[in-house]
């Protein structure tokens, strides 16, 4: 499988993504990897109306991506895969797949207590999940924070070093 890129996104697929970033990559595929919307049909149905004309689209249970992933199912499809969190992109990455890419849109503020840093104006990074970014970009995966492509890209490590 060649994917061509990641980002993690609170809202998974929605305008900005179908619009902007897939033009941007120009995959065969998007693939929303969370259980919560896998599972539930209501919330699968209306993200699949924003899945852009030609476009195969997943929406997949973190469990399913990763048995998919390790038997191949997507090799001849080029591939942006987009999650919520961190740690479902670096369990792609350990089931053997590389990323190239990384990029940060929106994410949500986080509760009161909770340690985290605003990275941009639309993004946070919890404090526990600098180790799981640090992991991804020892990969070798580039990691940006960018809401729109129009964005200038700030690099992720230089902002949680």
């Amino acid at each position: 499988m060649s994917i061509v890129a990641a980002r993690i996104d609170n809202r998974l697929l929605h305008g900005i993504v179908a619009t902007q970033w897939v033009p941007e990559y120009r995959p065969q595929r998007l693939m929303v990897i969370d259980d919560e919307y896998a599972n539930d049909p209501t919330k699968k149905a209306g993200m699949r109306m924003a899945k852009p004309a030609g476009l195969a689209l997943s929406i997949i249970s973190h469990e399913t991506a990763m048995a998919n992933f390790k038997a191949g199912k997507y090799d001849d499809h080029t591939v942006f895969v987009i999650a919520r969190d961190p740690q479902t992109i670096l369990d792609v990455i350990e089931c053997g797949q590389t990323i190239p890419e990384l990029v940060l849109g929106g994410t949500v503020a986080p509760a009161d207590g909770v340690a985290a840093r605003q990275v941009s104006r639309r993004a946070y990074v919890l404090e526990s999940d600098i180790p799981v970014y640090r992991a991804i970009g020892a990969t070798g995966c580039k990691m940006s924070v960018q809401y729109i492509p129009a964005d200038k890209a700030e690099s992720l490590d230089a902002l949680i070093s």
